[in-house]
């Protein structure tokens, strides 16, 4: 049976190096008699004071010798009575596993003549909430803006109510996967042209990039336009009506691009001479087909016609099947690159309406800010 002494011994060595209070240690104490280390414990407490309060603790804490447990406790009692108490434990984090975050809802807006659309990605995970991510995608730019955060479903509703009363353009639900392609799309296209996205993009970047690599898996985004038909349609021939759709009135080329062109134009419609109307049309003409073949070389008609693309499907989704046909016949027409593209009813529309609005810049009558294409 351990003396006093030696009890005291192991607590002494314990106190100078606390790894020594190993099983062999505290079995010595244990086979001490209780009034022996009840003895040796009020001493060493005494001794020590509060310097002895982690070798108590750790006796106090003794599952495999209840005798010791029980006289560790007792000595931590005493020494709280003369008012040294044992530290308070740190209270236990309840560690909850966060999913990852999930895309379950999405919407899309109509593309306006920038190349630019809104793109609205609900995410639901973490513990349990939902989160709204609104972003503005540019088809030569990428990534403009990002916004978002924490969203109830009353609120949702709210704001998809709104935005609806407000949004110029068409505004769709779609499949989540549609609308993550496209933020996956323009983040290929910042890698591309060595550009990041807005800082505000940081908070999103995980779950968009998990996407990312779900769509590189599967032989990566979408870029190129449409298969072009095996033959013209009658489609074609009134693919210019497009750009009478309110929606579409913002789609033409940079009246920057054109305006030595509109000044050419506005000065044979105001020459002294004159011509014949049949004239004054070939000259004008004869301008339209300089601008379409210099601006619609094939990275544009390309980035046309898969907005013509993407238009058609909006069409579709809100029931409008003919502008839909329209959408595709002038999209495949501009990227079918046997086709010449000055013939092409839309492309020339695209550029007679820059002429215009080119015209009204050089007058005074607009701000050129206010009409520029680039996003």
């Amino acid at each position: 049976m351990t003396d006093s002494a030696a009890c005291r011994a192991v607590l002494e060595a314990a106190l100078a190096e606390p790894r020594r209070l190993d099983a062999a240690a505290r079995q010595t104490l244990a086979a001490a008699a209780e009034p022996v280390l009840e003895t040796a414990l009020r001493d060493f407490a005494a001794a020590h004071g509060a310097a002895a309060l982690p070798v108590l603790t750790t006796l106090a804490g003794d599952e495999a010798a209840r005798g010791v447990r029980r006289a560790g406790r007792r000595a931590l009692y005493r020494l709280s009575q003369q008012g040294v108490a044992t530290p308070a434990k740190p209270p236990r984090r309840l560690v909850v596993e966060r999913r990852p975050e999930r895309a379950v809802r999405a919407w899309l807006s109509g593309i306006d003549g920038t190349g630019s659309r809104a793109v609205w990605v609900l995410f639901e995970g973490g513990f349990g909430g939902a989160t709204l991510c609104s972003l503005i995608v540019n088809d030569t730019a990428g990534i403009l803006d990002v916004a978002g955060g924490d969203i109830t479903k009353k609120r949702l509703e709210e704001e998809l109510k709104s935005l609806r009363a407000s949004q110029k353009l068409p505004w769709i639900a779609v499949e989540p996967a549609r609308a993550l392609r496209a933020v996956v799309e323009a983040l290929t296209l910042h890698a591309t042209l060595g550009t990041t996205p807005p800082a505000a993009f940081d908070r999103w970047k995980a779950p968009f990039e998990s996407a990312r690599g779900l769509h590189a898996g599967a032989g990566g985004p979408r870029h190129g336009p449409p298969d072009p038909p095996a033959a013209d349609t009658p489609l074609f021939e009134r693919a210019g009506e497009l750009l009478a759709l309110p929606e579409l009135a913002s789609w033409f080329l940079d009246p920057e691009s054109v305006q030595s062109d509109a000044l050419a134009l506005l000065e044979a419609r105001e020459s002294r001479l004159v011509v014949s109307d049949h004239i004054k049309a070939e000259r004008e003409a004869a301008i339209v087909t300089r601008i379409v073949e210099r601006e619609l070389v094939p990275d544009a008609r390309r980035r046309w016609a898969r907005r013509l693309d993407e238009m058609a499907f909006v069409f579709d989704a809100t029931a409008r099947p003919e502008p839909a046909g329209l959408a595709r016949a002038a999209a495949a027409a501009l990227a079918d690159e046997t086709r010449e593209v000055a013939h092409q009813p839309f492309a020339t529309g695209l550029a007679r309406r820059a002429l215009e609005i080119a015209g009204e810049v050089a007058a005074g009558r607009l701000r050129a800010a206010d009409v520029s294409r680039k996003p």
